[in-house]
């Protein structure tokens, strides 16, 4: 499972890499999770940060930031 988080490196951007961590570990799956803060990278899936891409589909952009429950409903939702 490939998991990205989009964001320029704000403090909410930086909040979901950890709550995004967090889910993996709490699920017990194997996920490469990359943090991508580069604009052409970023534009491929949106223009709104942070977002969540799980196995190359948009599962969320902006504010506010998904529970830690959502994230792991919507990892699960591509496993």
């Amino acid at each position: 499972m490939e998991i990205k988080v989009l964001g320029y490196g704000c403090a909410t951007c930086e909040k979901l890499v950890e709550m995004v961590n967090q889910a993996v570990k709490e699920l017990d799956i194997y996920a490469k999770v990359e943090k991508v803060t580069d604009i052409r990278e970023i534009m491929k899936y949106t223009m709104t940060t942070p977002s969540l891409v799980v196995n190359g589909k948009l599962k969320h952009s902006g504010q506010p930031l998904p529970s830690l429950d959502k994230i792991k409903q919507l990892i699960l939702s591509e496993k």
